[in-house]
């Protein structure tokens, strides 16, 4: 997707995009190949620059990730997918007091790995940054900034998917799991129907001497984390066919 992307060059909206794509102008080498005039001489040929750096810069996520619109950036998956990861966390939910990061867990399609408070938590700062871009579910307002609250130096991914509200464009709402059973995704028993505050009574549990709880806790988390994957990979595929009907992608 990202090589029939136009919207990240000054002055293309998505509106002129489209116009180019069903002038069967559906990729960078199409443009860039033209030999007619598509706009002017001149704007044509400051284009067609900026597709030049952007084939230089193809593998660099940041340079698209500040010229993409932040409900974009799903466009970056394709290229960028063997370098993202998928993120959730749980919290105390204000138990002692304190509403603070408990779990935090970290799929990268092959990999889950967790990271627990008073264990291993300061590891998950070098961890994520190994990756590219990170998919959540309401990241954009839960996750991200209760971890910049907990690391405050902390160099995120340049890249960030939300699927809340990218779901929210083919018209799935609600909360992950009502979508999760929407699509047919199961998860296994002992921890199917777990919503949030369960995760916060199995941690004030574990606090309490339950070992087997933070285990349950953590199966439940990298259920979240992993239910991520195919969701993105069913939204990637669904808006470009709803954005690009015409093209062979």
């Amino acid at each position: 997707m990202l090589h029939n992307t136009f919207i990240h060059i000054q002055g293309i909206g998505l509106k002129t995009e489209q116009n180019l794509w069903q002038r069967g102008i559906l990729t960078w080498d199409d443009f860039s190949g033209c030999e007619e005039t598509i706009f002017s001489p001149a704007r044509d040929r400051l284009i067609r620059e900026d597709l030049r750096l952007s084939m230089q810069h193809q593998d660099d996520v940041r340079f698209f990730s500040t010229r993409l619109p932040s409900s974009e950036t799903w466009r970056l998956f394709g290229t960028f997918r063997r370098r993202s990861a998928y993120l959730d966390i749980e919290t105390s939910g204000g138990y002692d007091g304190l509403d603070e990061i408990t779990v935090i867990g970290l799929y990268d399609g092959v990999e889950a790995m967790s990271f627990v408070s008073g264990r291993n938590l300061e590891c998950f700062e070098a961890a994520v940054s190994a990756y590219d871009l990170l998919v959540t579910f309401n990241g954009s307002l839960f996750d991200l900034p209760f971890i910049r609250r907990t690391f405050p130096h902390i160099c995120l991914p340049p890249a960030h998917v939300d699927l809340r509200f990218l779901l929210k464009r083919l018209g799935l709402s609600g909360g992950l799991k009502r979508i999760e059973k929407t699509l047919g995704l199961a998860r296994e028993e002992g921890i199917d129907g777990m919503t949030g505050y369960d995760a916060v009574l199995l941690w004030q549990a574990w606090r309490l001497g339950d070992g087997a709880a933070l285990e349950r806790l953590l199966a439940y988390n990298r259920a979240d984390i992993i239910n991520l994957e195919p969701l993105m990979e069913l939204a990637y595929a669904a808006i470009k066919a709803q954005i690009m009907p015409e093209a062979s992608l």
